[in-house]
């Protein structure tokens, strides 16, 4: 109603204006029969009124589509009336509808193209750092242990990337199942060994019991973390205090839910940076020291729980060290025997 009192408002100001100059033209002429001009007058906006209604009724579907916003694109498709605006209006969103849709596929394909390529590089890529890695793990001059050093930052950055590529298709890459916490956590710390020995920090395991089990997607786990266990070791080493730090990792219930707890005693996260650590790219003033910092880690971590329908927690004091704990979602496989 709002729509068509707008759209005809400029109608009725001329038809105001226009029976205004009539009733004046008659009266300067000397014509003062009053009720005679009064009559014309009503019978003027008798008819406007009538065309008004007309239009209202016959096009009240057309002034309704326009005020209410479409919910699905399909929608552009239903037929309104057989009026010559509403036509062209239709037109309109069909010719709108299907260039979109054109765009939208022409995209999806270049993303698919996109991922497929990356997928594929990352593969080809992890072989060759395989071979080197054989190649030179036996060698103990220490040019060799520089090598080694990239090479695990190489193969880490791969990972990142492939999973960044692969969350984008999460729904097609995941298997939930029943999972020994203790056993993962167990298995990230010996994958990460090689960095704990490089960087003189010790890593300590807790598990309250050794069967705790949760249901989530093993891989996606282990990667996520990897990632926390990466950012550990990266601050703890930047805290320059000599060996002896030390990184603990604990697997517990609290409540009716699985935990997995990283702590380390590293340099610690400003309390200005807590709330944006899990944005895409984001590397805080940590960052801005460890020039090597891409700020996708935690992002992607975070992501990867929402989907697995996971909790992250995050406690820090600068100087003092990180708390990162996983907090797996209540299920009635989740065992403490």
């Amino acid at each position: 109603m709002k729509l068509f009192i707008r759209e005809h408002a400029l109608l009725l100001a001329v038809q105001l204006v226009q029976f205004g100059a009539m009733f004046s033209i008659y009266w300067f002429d000397g014509y003062r029969n009053l009720p005679t001009a009064l009559y014309s007058v009503f019978i003027g906006f008798f008819f406007l009124s009538c065309y008004l209604i007309y239009q209202y009724i016959s096009r009240r579907r057309y002034y309704l589509r326009l005020s209410r916003p479409l919910e699905t694109l399909d929608e552009s498709f239903q037929k309104i009336e057989n009026s010559p605006a509403s036509k062209a209006l239709e037109q309109l969103l069909h010719t709108q509808y299907r260039h979109y849709q054109q765009q939208l596929t022409a995209v999806k394909l270049q993303q698919e193209q996109h991922l497929t390529f990356i997928d594929q590089w990352v593969h080809q890529m992890k072989t060759p750092l395989s071979v080197i890695e054989l190649t030179v793990q036996n060698m103990d001059e220490p040019e060799f242990a520089s090598i080694r050093e990239e090479l695990e930052r190489m193969r880490s950055g791969l990972h990142t990337v492939l999973y960044m590529a692969r969350l984008r298709a999460f729904e097609k890459d995941f298997h939930i199942k029943p999972v020994v916490l203790p056993k993962l956590v167990s298995e990230v710390v010996h994958d990460h060994k090689r960095l704990f020995i490089r960087n003189h920090i010790f890593p300590e395991v807790k598990a309250a019991s050794p069967g705790i089990t949760a249901q989530t997607d093993e891989k996606w786990l282990f990667f996520m973390l990897s990632q926390i266990m990466n950012n550990a070791i990266k601050y703890s080493a930047a805290k320059k205090t000599g060996d002896g730090q030390k990184i603990t990792v604990s697997c517990y219930i609290r409540g009716v839910d699985a935990v997995i707890e990283v702590k380390d005693q590293g340099i610690g996260i400003q309390k200005s940076d807590l709330k944006r650590v899990f944005d895409p790219f984001f590397t805080g003033d940590n960052g801005r020291g460890l020039r090597e910092s891409t700020g996708m880690g935690l992002y992607l971590t975070k992501e990867s729980a929402d989907r697995l329908g996971h909790r992250l927690e995050l406690e820090s004091a600068v100087g003092e060290g990180t708390v990162m704990r996983i907090i797996l979602a209540a299920n009635p496989l989740l065992t403490s025997v």
